[in-house]
């Protein structure tokens, strides 16, 4: 029996696809295990056709908004393959060819292929960043230019999280003369009609709601506790840590100065129906509209350049280029998966051996382990759903 404080009842909202009730059982049964006042959005595509748009929780509609943290990172690497597929960038080339600065330190021999796939080792500075140096990926990657990496690039991986979209972006602007956020909305967001923005405009702010806090039993206060990274650590540099007022993660979209500034790592504003109907239009298109990706585009971008020890996150990951290797994660989805998670809790990925498109979403930052059982799940519906289409 759920606790008295379940999301129990919980009306949830929406539509599914004939084929996909599961689906919406599924997601419904994850509110009877939360706490009450758990908000959520599901949504997902199948060649392009969206076939699950559900919500439900106090204040939560299918378009809210909310911060989505490091899911943020996959549009952002859209623009990076866009530009790849299109012969702008090449991925073998030096970073250094396109930014000179950021050959200082040892860092000549790094190219965008070692960067995508988080193997620079440039993963913060000492003394770390303020909020508003956070939303300003120029200000982020002047401050890195110079950095010594934290390994020897190339020797190992760690997940660059708070500042991989800052350089990658100053790469962009350097070969294109518009800033990673320009091009996202000009070529995706825009003409897609994706409700996901890396930059939010004024008048979308009364979309938007706060994320909360997360609320953790006592057992999960002392699994964080134990834990716990020191500030001068990898993982502490990683997060801003360092900082004489650290980053509080779970706050960071929470301000206006990173919701405008849309920092390319994290501070994306969207919507399960958005982080979606990104991925369907990466792999699909959608109405009427050709993928943005071509197969062997996607393939590339998908397939694993790190695997194993993160040396930032403590434990096993699996990445592609500027995307986590999803399929690692999830083995009921093919070899090729693509997407990005974010710390609250938001998951979005493509399938395109599916044609599948996901998207998730939730308000209140979740406790990892709980949260990414219950994406897996939900995941794992949607994906038998459409496999019995």
């Amino acid at each position: 029996m759920p606790s008295p404080t379940a999301a129990q009842g919980t009306a949830v909202q929406g539509t599914v696809a004939k084929g996909y009730e599961g689906v919406r059982e599924e997601f419904e049964a994850t509110f009877a295990e939360e706490r009450a006042g758990h908000s959520a959005q599901l949504a997902a595509y199948v060649d392009g056709k969206q076939v699950v748009d559900l919500w439900g929780g106090p204040g939560f509609e299918g378009d809210s908004l909310t911060g989505v943290f490091s899911s943020t990172k996959g549009a952002a690497h859209l623009v990076v393959a866009l530009l790849v597929q299109e012969g702008v960038l090449d991925l073998d080339r030096e970073v250094a060819h396109y930014w000179p600065e950021f050959a200082a330190a040892g860092k000549g021999a790094v190219t965008l292929r070692d960067l995508l796939a988080h193997r620079a080792g440039v993963i913060g500075i000492e003394g770390g960043f303020t909020t508003e140096e956070l939303a300003d990926d120029r200000v982020i990657a002047e401050k890195l230019a110079g950095q010594h990496p934290y390994w020897r690039p190339g020797t190992a991986f760690g997940y660059h999280g708070l500042v991989i979209g800052a350089l990658t972006g100053e790469v962009v602007l350097r070969a294109t003369g518009r800033t990673m956020q320009e091009i996202y909305e000009e070529r995706i967001r825009a003409p897609y009609g994706i409700d996901f923005y890396m930059g939010l405009p004024e008048e979308h702010e009364h979309r938007v709601l706060d994320i909360q806090p997360m609320d953790p039993t006592p057992g999960q206060k002392r699994a964080l506790l134990e834990g716990a990274s020191g500030p001068h650590s990898l993982m502490g540099v990683a997060f801003n840590l360092n900082h004489a007022e650290p980053t509080v993660l779970e706050d960071l979209p929470n301000h206006r100065v990173i919701r405008a500034g849309g920092p390319a790592s994290v501070g994306g504003m969207a919507s399960a129906r958005g982080l979606a109907r990104m991925y369907a239009a990466a792999i699909s298109g959608v109405d009427g509209k050709e993928a943005l990706l071509t197969p062997g585009t996607a393939a590339d971008f998908a397939q694993i350049h790190s695997i194993g020890y993160d040396l930032v996150v403590r434990q096993h990951m699996a990445f592609g280029l500027g995307f986590a290797a999803v399929g690692d994660k999830y083995p009921f989805l093919g070899g090729r998966a693509f997407g990005h998670g974010g710390a609250a809790g938001s998951q979005a990925f493509a399938d395109p051996s599916s044609g599948l498109a996901f998207g998730f979403n939730r308000r209140r930052y979740g406790f990892r382990d709980d949260n990414d059982l219950q994406v897996t799940r939900l995941a794992k519906a949607v994906s038998e759903a459409a496999a019995g289409r």
